[in-house]
């Protein structure tokens, strides 16, 4: 079962070879921790600055990590990963915004592609992020009991409506929505509020999912009081099980406020809790599981189990998620063995989106193996294709 990943002609059926080429000069500068460093002051100045750098940036980073500048961008992109059976999740993928205008146009843009993707059997989940909606510093004060002033209690009521109409809107379309989790002292109000809509909006299936990053040694048992609950209430739970994105951030201010990390002790027990959350959502009747990975342990022990359990590689309570750009001999190959595999396809404008791509780049570059991994399966890529021409 694990050669399943080793198929480089599957993984890379649609690059072209100019595309094959632009991902091994990424990766090889993503490999390197100085580059990445400075490369992201760089295009920080360069952006900040007003410089006519955006070309460049569309032309490189922007294009292997990103679908378009818009929905519409994305189309051939969602066709083309369609084609060999990968889904599409559009993800606007703006960040680091704080207006209420900017929060209300994220609403909207989440809106629009529950009704975009209503009718598209490609795009089986929206997205949106909790910052996308509001102010950090709402969900922390929170997150941590401290007293709204008037004009925050507001800010928050906003909030709630924004989750209530796209959760309603979700509901009506028939599309199950993907809320995503963010750092660990603003993520309680979060949880709190999505576990309010999943008792309202999950009464036949899992409709809303929220996100369980697994690097929290706290999880298991969060998972695991909020199951209690849905028994008694009667509700499905979705959830998004992931590793997670803010490590170094999620230390280093333990270290600075002096309280316990969240932070699981080392990567083989993060390994281990992520792989206990899989475990124990697949032995319920009513959760729902999007498995957002980028590790083969990991995608196989899900396979195992849908195959000890009898569970159906397309059942859809079960899918596998990687992020566009990323571990595409997990995607395509997982695809082209019957089971159900959405990539996340980030979308919005250049400089809005540079956030998310430092992150990607920041990501990739502390995460061991994951670099390295990725330039092996390029590299073997490339030269089978130099062979036969």
């Amino acid at each position: 079962m694990k050669k399943i990943f080793e198929n480089i002609i599957t993984a890379f059926s649609i690059k072209t070879d100019t595309e094959l080429e632009r991902a091994y000069f990424l990766f090889k500068m993503i490999q390197s921790e100085p580059l990445v460093r400075i490369g992201t002051a760089i295009t920080k100045f360069a952006l900040k600055a007003h410089m006519p750098v955006e070309r460049l940036i569309r032309a490189s980073v922007f294009d292997h990590f990103c679908g378009g500048v818009t929905e519409e961008d994305c189309e051939e992109t969602i066709v083309k990963m369609y084609r060999k059976k990968v889904h599409s999740v559009l993800d606007y993928s703006v960040e680091g915004k704080e207006t209420e205008e900017q929060f209300d146009l994220a609403m909207l843009k989440t809106l629009k592609i529950l009704d975009f993707v209503k009718e598209k059997d490609s795009i089986p989940f929206a997205v949106f992020k909790p910052t996308g909606f509001g102010k950090f510093s709402i969900y922390q004060k929170i997150t941590e009991e401290k007293k709204l002033t008037t004009a925050e209690e507001l800010e928050w009521d906003s909030i709630v409506e924004r989750y209530e109409k796209v959760c309603q809107k979700a509901h009506d379309n028939n599309v199950p929505l993907l809320i995503d989790s963010e750092e660990s002292w603003m993520q309680t109000a979060a949880d709190d509020l999505i576990e309010k809509l999943m008792e309202k909006y999950n009464t036949k299936k899992a409709i809303v999912f929220n996100t369980l990053q697994m690097y929290r040694h706290d999880r298991m048992s969060y998972l695991k009081k909020i199951h209690e609950k849905a028994k008694i209430k009667g509700y499905h739970i979705g959830m998004k099980i992931v590793r997670g994105a803010y490590l170094e951030k999620e230390r280093n201010r333990a270290i600075e406020k002096g309280y316990e990390s969240p932070i699981c002790k080392d990567k083989a027990t993060t390994d281990k809790n992520y792989n206990d959350a899989i475990y124990y959502m697949m032995q319920q009747d009513k959760m729902a599981i999007f498995a957002g990975t980028h590790n083969e342990e990991s995608s196989l022990f899900l396979m195992q189990l849908l195959e000890k359990q009898n569970v159906a590689k397309d059942d859809l309570r079960v899918w596998f998620g990687q992020l566009y750009g990323m571990s595409d001999h997990i995607s395509f190959n997982l695809a082209a063995h019957g089971y159900n595999v959405a990539k996340y396809l980030p979308f919005g404008p250049v400089r809005d989106v540079m956030p998310y791509l430092i992150r990607r780049a920041e990501e990739n570059t502390s995460v061991a193996g994951q670099t390295s991994r990725e330039l092996k399966l390029l590299k073997k890529e490339r030269k089978r294709r130099k062979l036969i021409k």
